[in-house]
């Protein structure tokens, strides 16, 4: 405490000191002498003394608290309760499903029928993959009141090479088909015919192609491709086609037109006419362009475009230019809840005796070939989400065909002998301009991820210029169908198909004289088909299929009744190698 005192009363001094010189100052002139500081001042610091940070005091012992004590007047009471343990709960998770790269499956059923499948998948590298496809359809017949052999067969062989790399990737794939039919639909006017004249009725189609395609990451050349494909029977008939397609997108203006390029060549012959036996030739090329270019404002996406197609008739020698509008737009009315959307659009489309044969195989080896000028199809709908599991689309449209090939049944030819086509029991084509007006209505469930289910329907009305009718096209047309995954082991689904009412013409005849042909309606029918299956664990499933169960054997064509109910039974294995 002295030492404060001494720091405190030499404070006092100097402040004593400077006040008195500060006074002499307002009375003295200023010296400007110079001063000579003998010894600086040097202060010096004493030993600090630590204040505690709680001092005591002399009533510590007067204020200390007392010690207070809570008692209760407690009893024991009997207790039968027992905590169970805690556990913390837990999520279960899905089994995660097993996925092998190949699988075999095989059937058999009634009319002897044998159904089997094999398909290979092998990647020998991180970039490089082989596979292959066989499947095998038969069927031994004996649909009921038919004379004449119905048995068939469709034997399918596939393999592939592809290889993807980080900005492309390319695959090629060769491939061979074959397939055999009979003309089995002979009238009951030309049976006995038919058996004296020893007709062999079987029609077997030859199939090979081989393609490739290749895509690429970051550049103008989007993708292309090719194929090429030999089609022919055993009827002296052979069909060639080549077709080669490019993607690219074209900068204008610091915009890209996104532009199709197609070549498409098709050269064939048959053995002989319907009437005649001078060979039939045939030969289309066409070359094609379709520029267009996409708009997107807001909640409106508009793709306007153009296509262009030029026509060489290799046979005729003709050329002829056509253009198209390519124009289709949607607008999110609601989000997903409704989008409108339209367009109208065109093109040239190149008929084939391998596309005629594999819609209708009971064609005659003997058919006038032509493209057909689809001047415009107009259509406008709407679709969208009633809820998170359910979408529908309803659309109508206006279709303008030039040309268009029509399905209609051969004339009989009585005297000569005929082919074994030629007793009304084969179909050739006819064109005519036809118009045509439709609606169609779609809707798509997703209960949950083990029940979908799928309906659809058409209506449509046609109107033809030269033909009395539009040969063999369905007015209505719907289906249904269903997948349920019923359990870990169990599936099943359904599919039910509905096609309307069609025109054909009949002839009447009575083994001698052929009477003008006369239109006749052919009957709608369902075809309702199930099947069931069992996965015995996560390679080898089992399953049986019931197809036509309304044992309808109706009539797709003029005079072909089909198999009524049949059923199969066979299992299936997936396995990795």
């Amino acid at each position: 405490m002295r030492k404060h005192i001494k720091h405190i009363l030499l404070i006092v001094i100097v402040l004593q000191v400077s006040l008195s010189f500060s006074q002499r100052k307002k009375n003295d002139t200023i010296n400007t002498g110079v001063i000579d500081v003998v010894k600086p001042y040097t202060p010096s610091i004493s030993d600090a003394f630590k204040v505690k940070e709680v001092p005591s005091t002399e009533e510590d012992q007067a204020i200390k608290k007392k010690e207070i004590k809570y008692n209760i007047f407690s009893f024991p009471v009997a207790s039968t309760f027992t905590p169970a343990k805690g556990k913390a709960a837990t999520v279960e998770k899905a089994k995660t499903v097993k996925l092998f790269d190949n699988y075999a499956t095989l059937g058999v059923g009634s009319y002897t029928t044998i159904l089997g499948e094999v398909y290979l998948n092998h990647a020998i590298s991180r970039t490089e993959s082989v596979g292959g496809y066989f499947s095998h359809h038969s069927s031994a017949g004996g649909i009921e009141g038919v004379q004449f052999n119905d048995n068939f067969s469709n034997t399918k062989l596939n393999a592939n090479y592809a290889s993807q790399f980080r900005d492309l990737a390319w695959n090629v794939q060769a491939g061979f088909q074959h397939q055999l039919y009979n003309w089995y639909g002979v009238p009951q006017s030309q049976i006995a015919r038919a058996q004296a004249d020893g007709i062999d009725t079987d029609h077997a189609f030859f199939n090979a192609h081989f393609g490739g395609d290749i895509s690429f990451e970051d550049t103008y050349i989007n993708s292309g491709s090719f194929f090429f494909r030999r089609f022919s029977d055993n009827q002296g008939s052979g069909e060639n086609r080549f077709v080669a397609k490019a993607k690219i997108d074209i900068p204008v203006n610091r915009e890209e037109i996104s532009t199709n390029f197609k070549i498409d060549y098709l050269g064939g012959t048959f053995d002989r006419g319907y009437f005649t036996n001078a060979e039939l030739s045939y030969g289309n090329f066409i070359i094609g362009a379709s520029p267009s270019y996409q708009l997107k404002q807001d909640d409106l996406t508009v793709n306007l475009g153009v296509s262009i197609n030029f026509l060489n008739d290799r046979e005729s020698g003709d050329n002829t230019l056509y253009v198209y509008p390519n124009v289709t737009a949607t607008y999110r009315l609601v989000n997903d809840v409704l989008i409108a959307f339209g367009g109208i659009q065109g093109g040239l489309v190149q008929n084939t005796y391998h596309a005629f044969a594999s819609e209708n195989p009971f064609v005659s080896p003997t058919l006038l070939i032509a493209p057909t000028d689809t001047q415009y199809n107009a259509h406008i709908g709407l679709k969208g989400k009633l809820s998170s599991n359910m979408s529908y689309s309803v659309n109508g449209l206006y279709k303008a065909d030039r040309n268009r090939a029509l399905f209609r049944n051969n004339d009989i030819i009585v005297f000569p002998q005929g082919e074994a086509y030629s007793y009304g029991n084969s179909y050739g084509i006819v064109y005519d301009d036809v118009d045509t007006f439709g609606i169609a209505g779609e809707l798509n469930v997703d209960v949950n991820r083990n029940f979908t289910l799928g309906v659809k329907a058409e209506y449509f009305s046609y109107n033809t210029d030269n033909e009395a009718e539009a040969w063999n096209l369905p007015d209505i047309q719907g289906s249904l169908f269903l997948d349920y995954q019923i359990d870990e082991h169990w599936f099943a689904g359904a599919n039910l198909i509905y096609t309307g009412e069609r025109k054909d013409r009949f002839f009447l005849n009575d083994g001698f004289t052929i009477t003008s042909p006369i239109t006749v309606t052919l009957d709608s029918f369902f075809d309702a088909n199930a099947h069931v299956g069992y996965h015995i664990n996560d390679q080898i499933s089992v399953y049986a299929k019931a197809n036509n169960i309304a044992n309808n054997e109706y009539q797709r064509w003029q005079n072909f009744p089909v198999q009524g109910i049949q059923f199969l039974a066979g299992a299936t294995f997936k396995f990795d190698f």
